[in-house]
């Protein structure tokens, strides 16, 4: 999903500056032209593998959530998972300098995750394999050609794990624009079963990890303390991080620790360093376990989708609904 960075960056300068050549605007027929074949990069045969559509997105619902959820949530991640190909597909010429020769690949870190069929009977066993691939495959053919757009143009069909139960977050607060179809909203049904996690680091791996050095100094969030927030989110999460003499954002404290999600707390006693966090994901857009806390509650995926992306609408690129 990192790779859904740059597409995101582009819209937001074509929304803002205007520019034609950014614009991808729906066309059933050169969708037809350009989507009849995904080119994806297989990382476990080393080879690019030709696909349907439609095949692609059964990996990707397979992949990016967990089959037992309700069949709304996963025709929602149907609906974005095809938003994000068809957008890729049609994107004027995008290239892989990854992978040259292929539309993308089934990495979660550079696209979106994808699982072959034996992939899948390896995950899940062959009984269940049979009752999860038909779930999916329903979930696939029955919104069959629906994806999300805001002002007749496709989305970047952001999405995270979990938010733990905050609601989602600006994309302005995570990356370097606001898109107005990724605002946060309240997520009141999250589902994850754990959504608060707390990892420990001895000083000498927090050193190691982010170059300061604690044996010294207490660990607090507090002012003037080693690690202190220098800027924080709307809703008081951090935005910014000083450790020692250095400033990162809090995205890159997530990576540099491997943490789950950039909102954390940091503390210590002068020993190990403690870590807690909140959620699963970078909290933009689509909350998995959001949507299946809906799903449970009732709600179809058109609604649940809307209620994620501001102000979208949920289009048909064959014009029949």
């Amino acid at each position: 999903m990192k790779r859904l960075l740059a597409a995101l960056i582009v819209l937001t300068i074509a929304v803002v500056v205007g520019i034609p050549a950014a614009v991808n605007w729906l066309s059933p027929a050169r969708i037809e032209k350009s989507g009849t074949v995904v080119h994806m990069y297989s990382h476990a045969s080393g080879k690019i593998i030709n696909l349907s559509v439609e095949d692609y997105v059964k990996g990707v619902v397979a992949a990016e959530m967990p089959a037992e959820f309700p069949e709304e949530a996963l025709k929602a991640q149907a609906v974005a998972a095809r938003t994000y190909i068809i957008k890729r597909l049609t994107g004027g010429g995008v290239t892989n300098p990854i992978h040259p020769g292929a539309d993308l690949c089934d990495d979660h870190r550079h696209y979106q995750a994808w699982i072959s069929s034996e992939e899948m009977k390896k995950r899940w066993g062959s009984l269940k394999y049979y009752r999860y691939y038909f779930k999916i495959s329903l979930a696939v053919h029955s919104t069959d050609s629906e994806v999300i757009t805001f002002g007749g143009q496709l989305v970047d069909p952001v999405y995270h794990s979990s938010c733990g139960g905050l609601g989602t977050i600006n994309s302005g607060e995570v990356w370097k624009f606001d898109v107005p179809y990724l605002k946060g909203v309240d997520c009141p049904y999250d589902a994850d079963p754990e959504p608060l996690r707390v990892v420990t680091f001895t000083a000498a791996e927090f050193r190691k990890a982010t170059g300061a050095d604690i044996s010294s100094l207490p660990v607090s969030t507090g002012s003037g303390s080693l690690v202190e927030m220098t800027e924080t989110t709307s809703a008081g999460w951090p935005k910014t991080v000083r450790i020692g003499s250095r400033t990162f954002s809090s995205t890159a404290v997530r990576e540099m620790l491997g943490l789950r999600s950039a909102r954390f707390k940091i503390s210590s006693d002068g020993g190990d360093v403690r870590v807690s966090t909140v959620g699963y994901g970078h909290g933009v857009g689509m909350c998995q376990y959001g949507v299946k806390g809906m799903a449970l509650k009732g709600e179809k995926y058109q609604d649940i989708l809307r209620h994620y992306y501001t102000g979208v609408e949920i289009s048909d690129l064959k014009g029949g609904k």
